[in-house]
């Protein structure tokens, strides 16, 4: 029995210590926390007050100073949004050529070809104007009705690959001369021509896509001396 009450009293006397210790750390605690609190709130506000100007003059002078800097500002958006358009501007400039260039890349990429062709088809023009009109006729040999069909379909054919790429002939008779498609190899005079006008073609030109191939060699109508 006397045991038990000894036990008894220790247990409330170390029940009574932890609980006057953790009360002694919470007021610690809540002392350090309001006294760093109330030295921070004096900081600022020591920090305000000194910032604030003393007199109208120092306050004039911080409005003047304020407003300076908000124009400058202003001034340094309105540069910097100028440059910003001028060089969206440019981008879209640039972007647009390249698209040109590119698309004239496709359009123009058989130009190279195209020039070694026109002398194909101006002789198999030659040859096909050469057969003689006599061969018409039913006494006409077979041999050579046979190679005028041929060499006139072949011609015919090789326009419409022309033409299905582009390529168009120019054959400007009885037209004002055009020195970006013409190509003037002698004036005369011709009765009933105005001048400038072209009387004879000697050589037909050709054009891709309104783009200059090869010029047309002509002969143009003069004014009388």
């Amino acid at each position: 029995m006397a045991s038990l009450k000894v036990f008894s009293v220790g247990r409330l006397a170390k029940y009574v210590t932890d609980s006057s210790m953790r009360t002694l750390k919470t007021n610690i605690y809540r002392t350090t926390v309001c006294r760093y609190s109330t030295e921070e709130k004096t900081a600022e506000s020591d920090t305000s007050d000194k910032n604030l100007p003393s007199s109208i003059e120092e306050c004039h002078k911080q409005i003047e100073t304020l407003t300076s800097e908000v124009s400058t500002l202003k001034n340094n958006l309105k540069d910097y949004e100028d440059k910003y358009k001028r060089a969206l501007a440019d981008g879209e400039n640039v972007r647009r050529r390249m698209l040109k260039q590119v698309e004239d890349a496709k359009s123009f990429a058989i130009q190279s070809f195209c020039k070694d062709l026109l002398d194909v088809a101006d002789t198999l023009s030659a040859a096909a104007e050469s057969v003689p009109e006599g061969v018409e006729g039913e006494g006409a040999p077979a041999a050579l009705r046979s190679l005028r069909d041929g060499l006139r379909l072949t011609r015919a054919q090789l326009t419409q690959v022309f033409s299905r790429h582009g390529l168009v002939a120019v054959s400007p008779l009885r037209e004002k001369f055009d020195p970006n498609l013409h190509e003037a190899l002698f004036q005369q005079e011709v009765e009933g021509a105005e001048p400038g006008t072209v009387v004879a073609v000697s050589k037909v030109g050709y054009k891709l896509h309104e783009r200059c191939v090869r010029p047309a060699l002509v002969g143009v109508a003069k004014g009388s001396s």
